[in-house]
């Protein structure tokens, strides 16, 4: 059997959640306390053609990793990473020196191969130690995957990876991917594998590589905490403790463990990863884990639209998030026209002439639910409620613009139900609108119940509007405003900008229609 050795991409990979920014301080104690563990291989970041920053695990050169790293231990090769989408030019960073990395693990596609091969061929002249990372393995056919290893055969390189880059490699097929490359990778190159959890497969193919009792040296990547982006990677602690209880190495657990407790749980409050059913829907799609966080904080989408929209996705797109095809991609499949004439004309007619009162989720309808039926009372109001129907307080209509929250009060009675047209598999409403009539001008907000209905109201020549329930987002009172099952979670930032653009969008609208607020709301403009 060969022997069985470990790298932590903790700073590197795990960069993704956090843009590498785990500052000066953290980097040098990680780094300090990842060679204290007894693994033989540790990535310390990307080596990239920029300007350097400490606080960043991406380094410009080998005298950035000389700032951070100090003393090398020389029980431990260090690594850098080299992306063939942006590679960094090898005249650039020098050949090899003892104070800089030892090492240049070289990641690339499909479709750049000869770049990849012709970079790690420079770098083994350089004096690095080289390995070769295949992105997207699962994309290589039989043939093309033999084709492959054969070439890098000519290489003195240390070891070529299997990369689960989206999580979607089952056990069945990873194990006919390691025989074939085992059957023809040259004897003395390790095999390597970096996986993603998003089916939770990560530690299951791993434990199966090192079962299958190769003769050759195999390399597992992981992430402490399994940090990463999407569902994360595999967790470094349970593997060195899976190797310490089944194959006699003596990793050292402890420093591990003092890494999360001081400085990963602190981003994993603020940036979540690990198994959601966003992330495994993207897995199962082929989509990077990217546009399912995107679509996820929308907080509209059904599962049946979520996989639908996911499918939409064409090929070479979705394996490469872009920010402004995620935008594009949602506003295309929420953008369902309805020629809604005919419906605006009737509710026109319904409205006209009484006051409105619009009920949002938020807490205050619990909390001053006396002060809203005594305004009900009071002006005897046309009441609609915003996607849900309370319990205690009569609606003459609910609006809904998501799929998820209308799926729960579609066959609730007594209640008169406006839909957007977004909502394709609707059966059981009264009226639909048309989507894109009454969006948000802002993607983050585009389908914000609140601002399309004082929208809607706008349409249908209503000239007063009085709110209550529309508190606003906070961590405090999340729940109100997203139901559990499908959600990403919103962070600190995109709450806050949320509610910032809401309020903008309010304010705006409120130059064409009074709006009051009957309870407490930080959407409420400060009287000047």
């Amino acid at each position: 059997m060969g022997k069985i050795s470990v790298l932590d991409c903790t700073l590197r990979d795990g960069g993704y959640i956090n843009d590498w920014n785990f500052g000066e301080r953290a980097i040098k104690d990680i780094s300090r306390k990842v060679v204290r563990t007894g693994i033989e291989y540790f990535e310390i970041g990307f080596i990239k053609d920029v300007k350097y920053n400490p606080d960043r695990s991406i380094f410009s050169g080998n005298e950035d990793f000389s700032y951070i790293v100090g003393k090398k231990d020389n029980n431990v090769i260090y690594f850098g990473m080299a992306d063939m989408n942006s590679p960094m030019p090898l005249e650039k960073l020098g050949k090899r020196v003892p104070e800089g990395f030892d090492g240049i693990r070289v990641i690339f596609k499909k479709n750049k191969i000869d770049e990849g091969y012709e970079y790690c061929k420079k770098a083994i002249e350089a004096g690095y130690i080289t390995t070769a990372q295949l992105v997207g393995t699962y994309e290589y056919s039989d043939v093309e995957l033999v084709e492959t290893v054969k070439k890098f055969n000519k290489l003195d390189i240390l070891g070529l990876s299997i990369v689960d880059t989206f999580g979607l490699i089952e056990k069945k097929d990873f194990l006919r991917m390691v025989s074939l490359i085992d059957h023809n990778l040259r004897d003395d190159i390790a095999l390597c594998y970096h996986s993603h959890n998003n089916l939770q497969q990560a530690m299951g193919n791993a434990s199966a590589l090192v079962e299958q009792n190769l003769k050759r040296d195999i390399i597992i990547d992981a992430c402490i905490f399994g940090m990463g982006r999407g569902a994360g990677n595999l967790n470094m602690e349970l593997f060195v403790q899976y190797l310490n209880e089944n194959y006699n190495k003596n990793y050292r657990v402890e420093p591990f463990l003092e890494i999360i407790d001081e400085y990963l749980n602190d981003i994993y409050r603020k940036e979540f990863w690990g198994y959601s059913l966003p992330y495994y829907l993207s897995a199962v799609n082929g989509c990077h884990p990217n546009y399912a966080k995107f679509f996820a904080e929308k907080g509209t989408l059904t599962v049946k639209a979520f996989k639908e929209i996911l499918r939409t996705i064409p090929s070479g797109t979705k394996e490469i998030y872009k920010r402004e095809s995620a935008e594009k991609i949602y506003i295309d499949f929420m953008e369902n026209f309805e020629d809604d004439k005919e419906c605006i004309d009737t509710l026109r007619t319904g409205f006209q002439g009484r006051d409105v009162l619009m009920i949002g989720s938020g807490s205050s309808v619990k909390n001053e639910r006396q002060k809203i039926q005594d305004y009900i009372d009071k002006n005897n109001p046309i009441t609609v409620s915003l996607n849900y129907i309370p319990d205690d307080i009569k609606v003459d209509y609910v609006f809904s613009c998501h799929m998820r929250r209308f799926r729960n009060i579609q066959d609730k009675e007594g209640v008169t139900k406006i839909i957007t047209s977004n909502i394709r598999d609707a059966k059981k409403y009264d009226y639909k609108v048309n989507f894109s009539s009454y969006a948000a001008d802002k993607i983050e907000i585009m389908d914000n119940s609140g601002v399309m209905f004082v929208k809607l109201l706008i349409d249908l020549g209503i000239p007063k509007v009085t709110l209550a329930g529309m508190d606003g987002y906070s961590t405090d009172n999340i729940n109100n405003y997203i139901n559990s099952g499908l959600e990403y979670g919103f962070s600190k930032e995109m709450l806050e900008l949320r509610n910032k653009l809401i309020k903008e969008n309010l304010h705006e609208l409120s130059g064409n229609i009074s709006i009051e607020y009957l309870t407490d709301s930080i959407y409420k403009q400060e009287e000047r």
